[in-house]
């Protein structure tokens, strides 16, 4: 994608799933990525994937996005091999699954502050970074669970609640970013398989029918379209689903 050449992208939560998958995309479609996570051999091996499918040397930042101390030091280490970055995709988030015992405290601030006061202080931070590049980009991977009158499913109320801020989150960034370069850009997901880039399940994936659950593929497919589009255009996209979508009945996630 010529848009995204030479780009320098940081994605949050890149260590496995859908943020992994997104790394070695971007890496496909010309960027550089800068692989953040609390996940060090999960980071290593986006790596190492990304090396052998595309040739590109990723950057690997630790990043606890649930502590503030981890977030200044990896903005620290990311101004200090790079002047600028183009792409900040805030896809690190905690999963937390409502069931009938209470959460624990670590539980609940541990989602809401990965989820909404992590993101939002990195997104600070970076700032200066996306605003020195000539096309700044900030992209919220949502959930469904954030959008207005979404059924709660599965989902722990502050995991529904923490994606609700997310989505007011990206809406802000929106305004606060009004007549500047930087779009704000974000996309919901439903509930997804997780497959692997170039595995024959991601390979098939276009072939599902209307009444099978989406996919990693699409949601990536979703942000690399968002993000490819003219620069006067910006993006709120939602990925829907009849198995684990909006109007799903009652589901577990796999």
């Amino acid at each position: 994608m010529p848009a995204l050449r030479n780009a320098a992208a940081v994605v949050t939560g890149s260590g496995r799933g859908l943020g992994a998958a997104l790394a070695i995309a971007l890496a496909e479609a010309g960027c550089h990525p800068i692989l953040c996570g609390r996940d060090p051999t999960g980071l290593e091996r986006t790596a190492a994937t990304i090396l052998d499918r595309s040739g590109v040397e990723s950057t690997i930042i630790a990043l606890d996005l649930a502590d503030a101390g981890s977030i200044s030091a990896a903005v620290a280490a990311i101004r200090a091999r790079h002047e600028l970055i183009d792409i900040l995709i805030n896809n690190g988030a905690m999963w937390l699954e409502r069931g009938s015992e209470p959460h624990t405290s670590a539980e609940v601030l541990g989602v809401i502050n990965a989820a909404v006061s992590g993101a939002y202080l990195l997104t600070q931070d970076l700032l200066p970074l996306l605003h020195r590049s000539a096309r700044p980009d900030i992209v919220t991977i949502g959930s469904i669970s954030g959008l207005p009158n979404a059924a709660l499913q599965t989902a722990a109320v502050p995991f529904y609640a923490a994606k609700r801020a997310q989505d007011a989150l990206a809406d802000g960034l929106a305004q606060m970013l009004n007549g500047t370069p930087v779009r704000s850009l974000v996309v919901h997901p439903p509930y997804l398989d997780d497959v692997e880039p170039d595995g024959e399940t991601w390979r098939l994936s276009p072939e599902r029918a209307k009444g099978e659950r989406a996919t990693t593929r699409d949601i990536v497919e979703a942000v690399l379209f968002a993000l490819s589009r003219p620069r006067h255009v910006s993006l709120s996209i939602v990925v829907d689903a009849d198995n684990g979508g909006r109007f799903a009945p009652m589901i577990s996630p796999r």
